[in-house]
């Protein structure tokens, strides 16, 4: 990403000059550095801000721009590389951030096979992409596949892993006329499926576009920040000429009058407001999409700063949705005195699901193994 390269090379640049320039060294060592610093973190903000200018529009990156150039020309070099270094750092994080929402997208999205098999009236079979499905066609799920589009099951039996879809941990046993999603995975039966979807209108599809607007929706905090930016732009432009201006009318000189306006650039600079508003909404939710909750919109996101109460659904919710063995309870065995060992009924009953591809058999089998059993 350029907003993250160029980022990095202000900062770097920053960070050699800095000591050099606290510890005394002569301009010429320092000097240099720094107007690279400028160059690399300035030029993109300072260009989409002349951009927007010559749309009538003050942006904030220009704003930002010029008091860095501004603190330069009082002598305050070090403060309009810091500004310019932040201001850059700011842009990369929140690139990084949309980029990170982007492969959430894109992880979604591979939830659902590139081809699927679809059956011909004849009977004969084609590999075909899962775009080119068309519904009422008939796609065949073999075991250990993923369905290829939303539909119902013509013919067959078997569990289907619907966890991504519902969140339900364990598979759910699908049979004709039951419905079943793209992106889910079939278990060990093979089904035939009707599509009843469009691919492009699939649920798994449908998820991926709300994530894709919940990245670009605006939180209530962003919209007030946007509606006061171009007023309080321009009101910081008029302030800093009338602190120019005022002073050398009244008899002051140049310098005093110039080192004040720029003062002024600075401090009022909206560092603050430029890194407290997207960054950290669209990291938000590119994070919980990795970790599989999908946020419908950026509202939602800033309101769950105010939530004291959650309710939630079934299963799978909360917990990871694997099913494991917490504790082993031998009753009497039927007919004899005692019961019989702990370990010995597990590796018994290990024994009998090691064949079984049902998670409740697999939590077993772990179970077993565990205890070296």
């Amino acid at each position: 990403m350029p907003e993250v390269r160029w980022a990095a090379a202000a900062l770097a640049l920053f960070l050699t000059a800095l000591p050099l320039h606290l510890l005394g060294a002569p301009a010429w060592a320092w000097g240099p550095l720094y107007a690279l610093t400028y160059a690399a973190g300035g030029w993109e903000p300072g260009w989409e801000g002349l951009k927007a200018l010559k749309d009538r529009t003050l942006d904030v990156d220009l704003l930002m721009v010029v008091a860095a150039l501004g603190a330069a020309s009082i002598g305050q070099v070090l403060d309009g590389a810091l500004l310019i270094v932040i201001f850059a750092v700011s842009g990369a994080l929140e690139a990084v951030a949309t980029a990170r929402t982007a492969d959430s997208v894109r992880g979604l999205l591979d939830l659902a096979p590139a081809t699927a098999t679809r059956v011909l009236p004849g009977g004969a079979e084609e590999d075909v992409p899962t775009g080119s499905l068309a519904v009422g066609d008939t796609v065949l799920v073999r075991p250990g596949d993923r369905v290829g589009a939303d539909g119902r099951v013509l013919d067959g039996a078997s569990e289907v892993d619907q966890a991504t879809i519902t969140g339900e941990p364990l598979p759910v046993a699908k049979q004709p006329g039951d419905e079943v999603f793209a992106g889910t995975l079939n278990g060990t039966g093979a089904l035939r499926v009707r599509v009843e979807r469009d691919p492009s209108d699939s649920v798994i599809a449908r998820i991926v576009r709300m994530v894709e607007e919940a990245a670009e929706t605006k939180a209530p905090t962003q919209l007030f920040v946007e509606k006061i930016e171009q007023r309080y732009s321009i009101g910081m432009v008029a302030a800093t000429v009338a602190l120019f201006v005022l002073p050398l009318v009244l008899g002051d000189d140049l310098r005093s009058a110039l080192l004040r306006a720029m003062t002024f650039m600075i401090v009022a600079s909206p560092c603050a407001v430029v890194l407290a508003t997207m960054p950290p909404l669209l990291s938000a939710v590119a994070n919980a999409g990795r970790h599989g909750v999908l946020v419908k919109s950026a509202v939602v996101m800033e309101h769950l700063g105010q939530v004291d109460r959650v309710a939630l659904d079934k299963t799978g919710t909360l917990t990871e949705g694997t099913p494991r063995v917490t504790e082993v309870r031998p009753l009497a065995a039927a007919g004899r005195e005692g019961r019989p060992d702990e370990d010995a009924l597990l590796a018994l009953a290990a024994a009998a699901e090691y064949p079984s591809e049902h998670p409740l058999g697999r939590a077993v089998v772990a179970a077993a193994r565990l205890r070296g059993l």
